[in-house]
């Protein structure tokens, strides 16, 4: 054994000692408070984008949400709710802009697929850096509907008929607002993001 190799045998225990001493001593990170009773985020389920990954509803934490219940191939309320949330955007101050998410939930688990997501996504020209439309389960879909007060019934055609609502959520997901029905509350609910947004 040459003298580099002992030398190099003898330093190296030292050098690991003083990195494990290190990481030892750091202060872990400070664990998030725990979420309101009434979040949404409390709902334990694993959703889908339409880029075929997995997502949950907290990880929207932290930042103001507007969420709707939406199936893809409707061809009256859902483009009319989707076009409002986007006149929603289109009014908010950059910054607001910048951290603000839009979510579109599916209630239709057969046809809306990662594909059928996508196309709708690509069709209706939603950023992908603020827009994120989301399929699950019918249980969880289910159970999200609940919390929101939505209601939706499949119908022998495979369409939905399903009340209209627009949420409102703060940086915890509690319901904050919500816009019920097709025609007008525009205002008032961009009045309660900005407000979800301070």
């Amino acid at each position: 054994m040459n003298l580099r190799t002992v030398l190099l045998t003898l330093a190296l225990p030292v050098v690991l000692g003083t990195t494990r001493g290190a990481d030892c001593c750091q202060e872990p990170a400070p664990a998030a408070p725990p979420l309101p009773a009434r979040s949404v985020y409390q709902l334990d389920a694993t959703w889908t984008t339409d880029s075929g990954t997995a997502f949950t509803l907290a990880e929207l934490r932290g930042r103001p949400v507007v969420l709707a219940m939406f199936f893809a191939s409707c061809g009256y309320a859902c483009p009319r709710i989707v076009s409002d949330l986007a006149q929603i955007e289109a009014t908010l101050p950059a910054d607001v802009r910048a951290r603000a998410r839009f979510v579109l939930v599916s209630f239709d688990d057969v046809r809306d697929t990662v594909a059928a997501l996508h196309a709708y996504r690509e069709q209706h020209e939603l950023a992908a850096d603020r827009w994120i439309l989301l399929r699950g389960a019918p249980g969880d879909i289910r159970e999200l509907a609940a919390v929101l007060g939505v209601s939706y019934r499949r119908e022998a055609s495979g369409l939905f008929s399903h009340s209209n609502l627009i949420t409102v959520l703060d940086a915890n997901g509690e319901i904050v607002h919500q816009r019920s029905g097709l025609e007008g509350g525009l205002p008032a609910t961009t009045r309660a993001l900005l407000a979800a947004a301070r």
